[in-house]
């Protein structure tokens, strides 16, 4: 409890980081662009655009001044820094006018600086007003920023009732569900209390791990305090029937925690590194979960025991419901829909359309809306720069060319297309020059007509990429939220197979332990893998957008998460199938097992859906929606397919599990 008081205390000191930028490997060649522009220019990339209705150039020249002026923002590019605006811009390129000044509406480029998103996104609307409009990488961080930690608050005021509620209709003691709830809650209060030696947490694990953890985790108390609660009835003495039913429920704990460990555990093990950070938080909830299942809820329950007879009450739910017999009628039409499916969902969940960043804020917002205003003006735009060796401007000259030439480029910043190759750059002043050199390097923009992501995006960047090769090789950069979403995308996919492979191997390794069997891992794998691929299949037949990382986080975390209902069914099975025959031992297997699943399940789909329900993160909800409908795929096929798939291969069961002695009866 004191672990427990001083990690309540210590968790608002560990900082969220709320950039996902900041998750990509270091040695990602937009991050190492990135490293070389900060050393060598001043400014970075643009990260924030602000458009101003109906102006003049001059008052517009004047917004630019006082944008300049607000704290946090750096290097406000607009139609000055393109052209000499002393000259009637109707002599000008037509495109690059229109890049920054149409229709008598002003669009200024800029940076944020990090760590100041919050309030300088907030001084920016109080100068621009209601109609001006803003949009960016940097206001998408700053909406983050604000909204996690209230809508986590939030989520939790939600979740927590309707945890109670579903405990409470599932007990037999209005006391039970509080020692589950502080069993769990303290190791969940450790969890985050412990973030401080990690230091700083991504926005997603803030927004995830606590209440994940909670809902995976609780199981482990209600098959303590059930085991309890069976031996009370058969000893007088409660330490003695605590003892007895550690033991027995022991082996039913530490199988569950350790598929659930192990597949957590394999998230660790992305390049990604926001998967990386969830992951060790999830794992590190597992084990403090199980140690507190172990040591601290005995302890607890021992002490106040009491408490829970003088609360006990009539079960409002039967707790075996006779529906063995009606599910196992099913079980021909079950396995013919679930075998006609897994093939396509297989293929289905990896054609959906992905998105590698957010995906945008939705119209009813403000930044939602201001982002359609600003596209609807001045159309799409995502600026790339472009880093190229100083000294040879004939060359530079011919790749800017190039470069404007391709499609949807719209218009380039450079000193040859600004300025020109006739003039020497020492004959300018040094503020001139800084714009576009430093020291070992020529900075071009390239203003962009695509999305920060997709397939025109991605070509582009590549189409880029490329020619800037064909004149410098390998020593140049580019950087922009376009390149790296385009890294962002071949990291994650290359986790894809790394983190798949590792959970599904880890989960058989313990499976195969648990039951010393070669088949019952298989068994248990294809069912669950069957609704994980249902589940991610969803997007692709529905024609809507997935995004990646919550679907590479989920297909990991429904895994490891619900393999658990197929342990503790195919567990009792086995046990059943040594005093009777394959069918009667599905039958009652079914009908004991089916209300603690089903508890277990509306806990973890409530999760999920409530985290989809509450959060305005499309990442963190993408995850919640993933979850809840996962839990309850994985339970429909617990229940349906994999009773169908112990009976047909029961015998195959028998032969490949070490001393099952099973039932041999006529």
């Amino acid at each position: 409890m004191m672990l427990a008081i001083v990690s309540a205390l210590v968790q608002s000191m560990v900082s969220v980081n709320h950039d996902m930028v900041d998750y990509l490997p270091d040695d990602a060649p937009s991050t190492v662009a990135m490293d070389v522009m900060e050393d060598e220019f001043d400014g970075t990339v643009a990260n924030t655009r602000v458009m101003m209705k109906d102006v003049s150039i001059q008052e517009a020249l004047t917004y630019k001044k006082d944008l300049k002026a607000i704290d946090g923002v750096s290097n406000v590019t607009w139609l000055d820094d393109a052209i000499d605006i002393k000259t009637p811009i109707e002599t000008a390129d037509e495109d690059t006018v229109e890049t920054y000044y149409k229709d008598g509406n002003a669009l200024f480029s800029f940076e944020i600086e990090d760590g100041k998103e919050v309030q300088t996104t907030d001084a920016i609307y109080d100068l621009i007003g209601e109609d001006g409009a803003m949009s960016g990488d940097a206001l998408d961080t700053a909406i983050s920023q604000e909204q996690t930690g209230k809508e986590s608050m939030f989520a939790a005021a939600i979740l927590v009732p309707v945890v109670i509620l579903i405990l409470f209709l599932s007990t037999t003691s209005w006391a039970e569900p509080i020692f589950f709830l502080t069993a769990i809650g303290v190791s969940v209060l450790i969890n985050l209390g412990t973030n401080i030696f990690i230091g700083e947490i991504s926005f997603v694990t803030q927004a995830v791990a606590p209440i994940l953890q909670l809902a995976v985790s609780l199981d482990y108390a209600i098959f303590l305090l059930h085991s309890f609660a069976d031996y009370r009835k058969e000893t007088s003495d409660p330490k003695e029937a605590m003892q007895l039913a550690m033991k027995r429920s022991f082996p039913a704990i530490a199988a569950s925690a350790s598929t659930t460990f192990f597949g957590f555990t394999a998230l660790t093990f992305m390049d990604f590194e926001i998967g990386a950070d969830l992951g060790l938080n999830l794992v590190k909830g597992i084990l403090l979960s199980f140690i507190s299942v172990i040591v601290f809820l005995p302890a607890l329950t021992l002490m106040f025991y009491k408490w829970i007879d003088k609360t006990a009450h009539k079960p409002f739910l039967p707790t075996t419901p006779r529906v063995g017999k009606g599910l196992l009628k099913l079980r021909i039409p079950t396995i013919i829909i679930v075998l006609l499916l897994i093939v396509p969902a297989f293929l289905a969940q990896s054609e959906t359309n992905f998105l590698y960043g957010t995906g945008g804020h939705p119209d009813s917002t403000r930044a939602g809306h201001d982002a359609a205003d600003i596209k609807d003006d001045f159309g799409k735009f995502t600026p790339i720069v472009m880093l190229v060796p100083k000294g040879d401007l004939a060359r530079e000259d011919e790749l800017v060319q190039e470069l404007d030439d391709l499609d949807n480029v719209k218009s380039t910043v450079s000193y040859v297309s600004n300025v020109g190759t006739a003039i020497p750059p020492e004959y300018l002043d040094e503020s001139t020059r800084s714009q576009f050199f430093s020291e070992n390097y020529s900075r071009i923009v390239l203003n962009t007509t695509t999305d920060t992501e997709g397939e025109d995006a991605f070509s582009l960047v590549e189409n880029v990429k490329g020619t800037a090769e064909d004149y410098y090789g390998d020593d140049y950069y580019a950087l922009g939220e376009s390149v790296t979403l385009y890294d962002m995308k071949h990291v994650v996919e290359r986790d894809n197979t790394v983190v798949n492979v590792l959970t599904v191997m880890t989960i058989a390794l313990v499976l195969l332990i648990t039951f010393r069997s070669i088949s019952i891992p298989v068994v248990l794998l294809l069912t669950i893998q069957s609704a994980v691929w249902i589940n991610l299949a969803v997007p692709y037949f529905t024609d809507s957008s997935l995004i990646y990382i919550g679907y590479l986080i989920v297909s990991t975390v429904q895994l490891a998460a619900t393999v658990d209902y197929a342990i503790l069914l195919t567990e009792a099975y086995t046990e059943n199938r040594k005093e009777m025959r394959a069918m009667a031992a599905v039958k009652k297997t079914i009908d004991e097992k089916i209300f603690s699943i089903g508890v277990s399940v509306s806990i973890l789909s409530s999760v999920g859906f409530i985290l989809w329900a509450t959060s305005s993160d499309p990442i963190v909800s993408s995850i919640g929606l993933l979850l809840g409908r996962g839990a309850l795929l994985a339970f429909l096929l617990v229940v349906l397919f994999l009773p169908a798939l112990l009976l047909v291969f029961d015998r195959v069961i028998k032969k490949t599990t070490f001393k099952p002695n099973f039932y041999r009866g006529e």
